[in-house]
């Protein structure tokens, strides 16, 4: 299973987002999407999970939900917008992880691309994708891509879009 991650969107949605994405099976989307016809052009385009964040309208709110707890070839995920990052969890959050036991937490909201086990949690695996918008702090737009089989996260690429406020060619780093 081949998943593109993005996040903090804020609206805005880089047509290489499709091309990146394009051998992807699912996109995940760890909230701020910003505009309701992102999150239908995405779609339109390939299958996706997600989670509304703290920017995100009632028409964004009523179709994804604030967090999102499933499992995928053997590995369980949950997803929330405004998660923190290891060791330091937003509210709540810490005791949610405890609860649902996740081998791999999404979230965004930070604009920080961030990938790294939390080894007090299981060595749950967290994962902040950055932001694929311009709105925000963030230097450059990113957005990650991996897959997941047979229990096993692997064969993590970071995409970078470009400077935020500008285009660049992208670059794909593979980990």
């Amino acid at each position: 299973m081949r998943i593109g991650l993005i996040s903090d969107t804020h609206g805005y949605l880089d047509e290489r987002v499709f091309f990146h994405f394009e051998n992807c099976d699912e996109i995940w989307h760890a909230g701020d999407v910003g505009d309701i016809g992102l999150l239908e052009q995405l779609l339109s385009f390939k299958p996706v999970r997600g989670v509304y964040g703290n920017i995100d309208d009632q028409k964004i709110r009523s179709t994804l939900p604030l967090d999102l707890s499933f499992n995928i070839e053997g590995v369980a995920v949950y997803m929330l917008h405004i998660g923190g990052s290891p060791p330091r969890y937003a509210n709540g959050v810490k005791s949610k992880l405890k609860e649902v036991r996740p081998q791999l937490f999404i979230c965004g909201h930070s604009h920080i691309l961030k990938v790294m086990p939390d080894h007090q949690l299981n060595k749950m695996l967290y994962m902040n994708p950055g932001a694929a918008g311009h709105h925000g702090f963030h230097k450059v737009r990113t957005l990650l891509r991996f897959e997941i089989t047979d229990t096993k996260i692997h064969h993590l690429e970071v995409i970078e879009l470009g400077l935020r406020g500008k285009e660049k060619a992208p670059t794909s780093q593979g980990f």
